[in-house]
């Protein structure tokens, strides 16, 4: 709207504007209220300056308490003036010039924003609006989809308009957005599906973030894409197996089990544990890989079919089409020269035949492509069905290379640190520990059944994170 405002000379807000304004949103008596007392207008709690040719927002600071402001359909260029308005819970920006978003750190209240027909071209700046529960950007510059992820901060966020921008015209822009939006409400004045969200929140609950980042890499055509790093390693469904990243999961947090490493022969035990854990993990990190360049090379085979069989049938169909025009035209020719009714009659009816002789032509043709195309999708099918069962056969208990498996791993391990405790502990009762014992473990030690039971629980978390791994692989390969 802001374009009508060309040959209007723009304005900064003064007293004047804001006298006006007051004027014309409060009851009359108001109004001269606010005259007697100079401007009071701390009793202001709406105020609407549309469609003023405004160009920047100034002079704002003595309305403290307002909590709706409209400043929509004017010239302005920049978010700003506004850090006093802490109490706002309602603003709106629409129809401006704007650029960049910014100036809004001090309106943590604010429930309703519309930045709605600018020129915005990312979304930033937003952090501390916590309470923003509406937000409108449509119809701005945005073109990479990815920086939506940028509102899940935005832990209230349930009404969201984008519609307008160019990158909403990409294929999966929807399922993009409710992806990593999943508290949505309402998208672009729709009522997301109910459907799709307990879809995708069935996806995250099953498997964390990661079969939600592979479904998002598909969404966005990154399965044609060359994969390098972690893309590539979500995709093969073998992240956080790569390095120490899964053994240092199960420890994450775990301030007892540095504590034990103190206890004699606990320090051998903990040195060697992590190596076979390591390599147990690389081992099917390396796997996973190999699978993952099987599947890829078995799609490529299919792809690479698929177009093969179509190009022979639209060559073929080409050729049978030529032959039907040659023909035609030499009838018509002969038509043309011999100038004759009987003749004309003949020839038609020759038409005629040859038309549906096209016609049977190109229908078996279709028949055969169809017939092609069938056989592919079941090979491909048996392909992919033999490939993704033999990954998850593999995997079950997580892939049991050379007799041993995470699960067992840490299941000696446990024992075997159990073990070192309970003998530790007897020394204890027996006044046998050495004295320069660290008096940190003797007051771990203290109590025999908290230390126990605070081992058992820790080993219950790894064994659940090493399950998780494994649930996580399993979904992603199901999903695909």
């Amino acid at each position: 709207m802001s374009q009508f405002f060309n040959n209007v000379e723009p304005n900064i807000i003064d007293d004047e504007i804001l006298q006006k304004a007051i004027e014309e949103k409060c009851p009359e008596d108001l109004g001269d209220i606010a005259r007697e007392e100079s401007m009071n207008v701390k009793v202001v709690t709406e105020l609407q300056l549309s469609f003023k040719s405004i160009l920047q927002i100034a002079n704002l600071w003595p309305l403290e308490n307002l909590t709706k402001l409209q400043l929509d359909n004017n010239v302005i260029e920049k978010i700003e003036g506004l850090e006093s308005l802490v109490h706002l819970v309602w603003l709106d920006l629409s129809f401006n010039n704007i650029e960049v978003i910014e100036g809004l750190d001090t309106l943590v209240k604010l429930q309703d924003l519309s930045l709605y027909n600018n020129r915005i071209s990312k979304i930033e700046h937003m952090d501390t609006l916590q309470e923003l529960q509406i937000f409108s950007i449509g119809k701005n510059n945005l073109t990479i989809l990815e920086d939506v992820v940028y509102l899940r901060r935005l832990k209230n966020l349930r009404t969201l308009n984008l519609s307008g921008n160019p990158f909403c015209s990409e294929e999966h822009y929807t399922l993009f957005v409710v992806a990593h939006l999943p508290s949505l409400v309402y998208l672009d004045f729709k009522l997301v599906r109910g459907s799709m969200v307990r879809f995708l929140h069935s996806l995250i609950g099953k498997s964390g973030n990661s079969i939600l980042q592979s479904l998002c890499f598909v969404a966005l055509g990154a399965g044609s894409l060359q994969k390098s790093g972690s893309q590539k390693h979500t995709t093969a469904f073998v992240e956080y197996l790569n390095g120490s990243l899964l053994f240092d999961s199960l420890y994450a947090e775990d301030r007892e089990a540095a504590k034990l490493a103190s206890l004699p022969g606990a320090e051998d035990l903990l040195q060697a544990y992590p190596s076979w854990f390591v390599s147990v993990s690389g081992n099917l990190y390396n796997y996973g890989l190999e699978e993952y360049e099987k599947r890829e090379a078995e799609v490529s085979k299919f792809y690479k079919r698929l177009r093969e069989i179509l190009a022979v049938n639209q060559q073929e169909s080409k050729r049978i089409i030529s032959d039907f025009e040659s023909q035609n035209q030499r009838r018509l020719d002969e038509l043309y020269q011999a100038g004759s009714s009987d003749m004309a009659e003949s020839k038609g009816a020759q038409g005629k035949e040859d038309i549906h002789q096209l016609w049977d032509a190109l229908m078996t043709l279709e028949a055969l492509v169809s017939n092609d195309l069938e056989e592919l999708l079941q090979g491909f099918k048996s392909s992919i069905d033999a490939i993704a069962s033999t990954f998850t056969e593999n995997i079950q208990g997580i892939y049991p290379f050379h007799s041993i498996q995470c699960r067992e791993l840490e299941n000696e391990h446990h024992e075997k640190l159990m073990g070192i405790v309970i003998a530790t502990l007897e020394k204890m009762d027996n006044y046998e520990l050495e004295e320069d014992f660290p008096d940190d473990l003797r007051r771990l030690l203290e109590d025999k059944n908290t230390i126990v039971n605070a081992i058992n629980m820790s080993h219950s978390i790894r064994l659940r994170k090493i399950d998780k791994r494994e649930s996580d692989m399993l979904c992603n390969i199901y999903q695909w």
